[in-house]
């Protein structure tokens, strides 16, 4: 196991109706005026605006409004949640959504107060200042309401990129597995898979010795194996959305991921997808991640075969384990397909012309130079072969 620091602030605060505690959980860690930031219908429709609003108001706590968010979130929102929290004199971003909506939220509060552009963060700089930031969830997926991270997608060249700082760790998080009932088993599902891909994506280590942490991550992704089908037969399983969202934090809080070397290869190569086809990042996920591990397996077939023999319950082969690694992967692959996601380029709407552009964004956009690394360094060569396992 490596040396590490790990610092993780969050107060969460989980259950049915705590974000009737939005105003008080403000006023607690020093919010006197909010940017409310959202996506659009559902968060309107269903209330839950209203219920936030009313919380504030009860509290004293002044708000502004900014909706709009889209998935894969656009940095052009981030600007114009700068200028008006620059304009309103806001010292406190409550982000009402999930993880593009939280994401969000981040790279405005580092922006605000940052003198540069945004975007800087985005491109490796630190974020070491922001706004202190709050979130109520309504989708159990990208761990961003525990996490240190935020991915925007800038829209000069569609470039889909992360930054990270502790200073974006949110103050609060309200968790409310009642919330996610409405979701369309779509959504449900990408945030499976997306939960299922942050501890796969530790699981790829280096590291020896991690026993602990490995033992962790099994433990998440066995919780997902049982909740994820009871969950998409049974949208109003509060108890499974219950152990779904926690597993989703506890899965990108890094809790998980602490004293090992990590992969982050599957979501890089994702997040070109999404950038250019504006899927889902979890459907995209769904496709990558068993084209990612077939082809980097023989990197390391024990912990491959470890995964699958503990994770999936398949059978040992002493003699031939690669044989075991190879079932592992597959079982992860039938399992996505299981719960309503797509296999291929076909069914995510991506198009084989297209892997050139990909490979190079991917390799060479931000300043990269030809490759990415994690578990396995890839250059465009390889990124290309695994892109085409996809189609």
């Amino acid at each position: 196991m490596d040396n590490f620091n790990f610092y993780s602030p969050t107060f969460f605060a989980f259950g049915k109706e705590r974000e009737n505690e939005a105003g008080s959980l403000t006023k607690r860690f020093g919010g006197s005026k909010v940017l409310i930031v959202y996506g659009g219908g559902s968060v309107v429709r269903s209330g839950l605006l209203d219920r936030v609003k009313a919380s504030l108001e009860k509290e004293g706590i002044a708000y502004v409004l900014l909706g709009g968010v889209q998935p894969n979130p656009r940095s052009g929102l981030v600007y114009e949640g700068i200028e008006l929290c620059k304009k309103e004199s806001v010292d406190f971003v409550l982000a009402v959504g999930g993880g593009s909506t939280i994401d969000a939220s981040k790279a405005i509060a580092a922006g605000v107060v940052y003198d540069g552009d945004f975007w800087d963060f985005y491109c490796g700089k630190p974020i070491e200042n922001a706004l202190p930031i709050g979130t109520i969830l309504t989708i159990a997926a990208a761990g961003s309401e525990g996490s240190p991270d935020s991915v925007i997608t800038h829209e000069d060249g569609m470039l889909k990129r992360g930054a990270s700082g502790d200073a974006i760790r949110p103050k609060f998080s309200i968790l409310n597995p009642a919330l996610t009932q409405t979701l369309p088993a779509f959504q449900t599902a990408c945030g499976i898979t997306d939960i299922m891909a942050h501890l796969y994506e530790r699981y790829l280590t280096n590291t020896v010795e991690v026993e602990v942490t490995d033992r962790m991550i099994e433990a998440l992704m066995l919780t997902l194996i049982h909740e994820g089908p009871r969950v998409i037969e049974d949208p109003d399983n509060y108890e499974a959305r219950a152990n779904i969202m926690w597993a989703g934090m506890m899965a990108h809080n890094n809790s998980c991921g602490v004293g090992r070397s990590q992969d982050w290869n599957s979501h890089n190569i994702e997040h070109e997808l999404s950038a250019l086809y504006d899927c889902a990042h979890g459907a995209g996920l769904a496709v990558t991640m068993p084209a990612v591990f077939t082809y980097v397996c023989q990197h390391d077939i024990m912990r491959f075969a470890q995964a699958a023999v503990r994770v999936w319950g398949c059978q040992m082969d002493l003699y031939h384990p690669e044989v075991t690694a190879k079932a592992g992967i597959e079982a992860l692959r039938n399992f996505l397909i299981s719960i309503g996601m797509p296999k291929n380029f076909a069914e995510l709407g991506a198009k084989e012309e297209d892997i050139p552009y990909l490979v190079n964004t991917l390799c060479n956009g931000n300043g990269r130079g030809g490759s990415i690394s994690g578990f396995v360094t890839l250059d465009e060569e390889d990124c290309s072969k695994i892109y085409q396992l996809m189609v």
